[in-house]
């Protein structure tokens, strides 16, 4: 075995990929609200019954892209170094993608992933489905804090809140700032002043937290 997906597993990828693929075209030239599932299903050439079977809504549709991010939090706080505190590790990684432009923090001005937020941010619905991502995040986070960090359980689903909004702000702010028009490396030196100040807010509550000094 050399833990390579067989045949048929790389058959359900890619109807996947072309299903999501269509789906983000038609999308980003109509617009979320104007296209419907039976549009997407003919474009990617499927009944209406195998969309649905890879994808459960039309939200589904986009917002699969970004669900390795939900745990994101919880993987880097995890991962963390010896020493290191929960809050310095979210911190460094979020520096870390803004120099590297990683969309998650919301500084990256390619075309695609600018139109990507676009959209987003300009559809309710999946602006909603974000925020269920959110609260996934939070529960991740709590969990990794409480099995990591010897937190008991309040303080963990206060800390996982608050370092969740903390992220999310930021990558909000920036998302917004590249769909609309900005230069990423315009804006990177404000991207980082607010990252700073924001986790620094939190650095007076959350310091002692899983053996930060």
């Amino acid at each position: 075995m050399d833990g390579k997906p067989g045949l048929r597993e790389r058959k359900k990828q890619r109807t996947r990929a072309a299903i999501s693929d269509a789906a983000i075209g038609l999308f980003l030239e109509h617009g979320f609200d104007a296209v419907s599932v039976a549009q997407v299903a003919e474009a990617a050439e499927v009944s209406k019954r195998t969309l649905f079977a890879y994808f459960p809504t039309k939200e589904d549709l986009v917002v699969h892209r970004l669900a390795d991010h939900e745990t994101e939090i919880a993987r880097v706080v995890r991962a963390r170094p010896p020493g290191t505190g929960p809050l310095a590790a979210v911190r460094e990684h979020f520096l870390a993608g803004l120099r590297e432009r990683d969309p998650i923090t919301g500084l990256n001005d390619r075309p695609e992933v600018r139109s990507l937020h676009r959209m987003i941010l300009g559809a309710p619905s999946l602006v909603a489905r974000m925020e269920g991502f959110r609260s996934g995040s939070e529960r991740a986070l709590e969990q990794a804090l409480r099995e990591t960090a010897g937190t008991c359980g309040l303080t963990s689903r206060i800390a996982a809140a608050q370092i969740v909004a903390v992220h999310w702000t930021l990558a909000r702010d920036n998302a917004e700032r590249m769909a609309y028009g900005e230069p990423a490396d315009d804006r990177y030196e404000g991207a980082v002043s607010d990252a700073r100040e924001a986790f620094a807010l939190l650095e007076n509550g959350l310091r002692r937290l899983g053996g930060e000094d």
